[in-house]
């Protein structure tokens, strides 16, 4: 296969390339059209300013929110994000500094920044996505790719060898093993030979990267591979050895010089991302509690007082976050009974009303959670909240049961736009949720959010059938 990799270093400039041209293109084109219907003669006058001005905006918000789609692995909603905060940084920023310059600023219209920012809001992050499926196909072709070997042919060496092959449009070429363990040569993909026979390879054939899979007891091999790879300028990625029991993302981290592996990110660790998500929550919720909800009290808590008798709304206490206890409230679909807080709602469970059924079927009978949110208690989208005795349940028969309330619970979630929601059966459907809380709580984003969002709103239409 021919060596595709030496012009790589284009790619990101190609993207920055792109960026502007959609910038500017898409500014100078609408100019010209509000122009030539508003009078905007100051505009025209220190045109040549703003697109200066314009294009070092860009430069200043790229800068801060650097490129990075040409990573082996990026995914699409990381694309639209970053696009996202890269446009918002960009408009703080061009607005702000027009706003000090005065003769500029008398004759740019409100409604032209608007409708400027608010077309590149969709503009870019399709511009990115593009560029960024174009990378994938290019490497899909055998094009861009590093030529990598991996040293060391143990489990650990095998789960990298199956990764790196899985995806061709992650842009890696495995050349083979290097390992001294001469048993597995015929068992091997591709054995190469020994550790000692690494250095005249990897000059003699142009490898990119070397990925060492060496146990620790192996040091003295390691450090050599390590001393030779930056002698040679070639990068060295040491894969470690806890991988065979932990098998999950960490994040290093730092005390001085001395290294710290972290189980888990979360960016609701950050407080702008707290931020972010609490103004969400407040602004969502009033909308509902004003607009909404007094309707639906009204039209469901008559249907709701026809069917049984009993309170409109249904108050329970559940788990929420760092284990602390809370009220959540729900309109009340069942007919009043003791085992509310011991038995979870089952297909054609004969508690549940007429009304009661169509509200679940709907998920309208969690409306008046949005108090909940208002409160503080819950957040729109999060990890679903459990009975008391529940989570005193599974938190004794899942390892990472009680990982998920390290965030607020949810009225939705990322559990259960994928299928879990409703009721639990077995022990393994409880971890198939658990997991996806996890993986929520450690990927969250606002643009992940508003997915869900959208998703469970399509689907109070389309109907679930594990909601009942």
């Amino acid at each position: 296969m021919k060596h595709s990799r030496g012009y790589s270093f284009l790619i990101k400039w190609l993207v920055l390339l792109g960026d502007i041209v959609v910038i500017n293109v898409l500014f100078i084109t609408l100019v010209y059209n509000w122009t030539a219907s508003q009078d905007l003669q100051e505009l025209a006058s220190s045109f040549k300013m703003i697109i200066l001005l314009l294009n070092f905006c860009y430069f200043f918000a790229v800068y801060c929110i650097p490129i990075k789609i040409d990573s082996p692995v990026f995914y699409t909603d990381k694309v639209v994000q970053r696009s996202l905060l890269l446009v918002a940084m960009h408009g703080v920023t061009f607005i702000t500094c027009l706003a000090f310059l005065d003769t500029v600023m008398d004759g740019f219209a409100t409604q032209f920044l608007t409708a400027y920012y608010m077309i590149l809001l969709v503009a870019f992050p399709v511009w990115r996505i593009i560029a960024r499926e174009s990378l994938k196909y290019y490497r899909r072709k055998g094009r861009n790719f590093k030529r990598v070997i991996i040293v060391g042919a143990g489990k650990n060496g095998m789960d990298l060898y199956v990764e790196l092959k899985r995806n061709t449009s992650y842009g890696f070429y495995v050349l083979g093993f290097f390992d001294d363990n001469l048993l597995l040569k015929n068992s091997l993909p591709n054995y190469l030979g020994m550790t000692h026979e690494i250095d005249s390879y990897v000059l003699e054939n142009d490898v990119d990267e070397i990925y060492c899979t060496l146990p620790s007891s192996q040091d003295e091999k390691i450090l050599r591979l390590l001393n030779f790879s930056e002698k040679n300028m070639i990068r060295f990625y040491l894969v470690p050895e806890f991988y065979r029991y932990l098998k999950k993302k960490m994040t290093l981290e730092s005390i001085e010089s001395l290294p710290i592996m972290t189980m888990r990110e979360e960016p609701l660790q950050y407080m702008h991302n707290r931020m972010i998500k609490r103004f969400f929550d407040v602004l969502f919720s009033m909308i509902f509690l004003v607009g909404i909800f007094p309707i639906c009290y009204v039209l469901f808590g008559i249907l709701i007082k026809m069917s049984s008798p009993g309170p409109v709304i249904f108050k329970q206490r559940r788990t929420g976050i760092y284990g602390k206890e809370f009220y959540c409230y729900k309109f009340r679909s069942m007919r009043i009974n003791e085992d509310s807080d011991e038995k979870q709602a089952e297909k054609d469970d004969p508690r549940k009303t007429k009304i009661g059924e169509f509200l679940r079927k709907t998920n309208l009978d969690e409306i008046p959670q949005f108090y909940n949110v208002l409160k503080g208690d819950m957040s729109v989208v999060g990890p679903r909240p459990h009975m008391l005795k529940h989570t005193e349940l599974y938190s004794t028969l899942i390892d990472k049961y009680m990982v998920r309330h390290l965030i607020k619970p949810g009225i939705t979630g990322w559990a259960q736009v994928n299928g879990y929601r409703g009721e639990t059966k077995t022990v393994e459907q409880m971890e198939k949720r658990v997991k996806m809380d996890v993986w929520y709580l450690e990927n969250w984003s606002f643009i992940l959010d508003f997915k869900i969002v959208v998703v469970t709103i399509i689907n109070m239409f389309r109907g679930e059938k594990n909601a009942y």
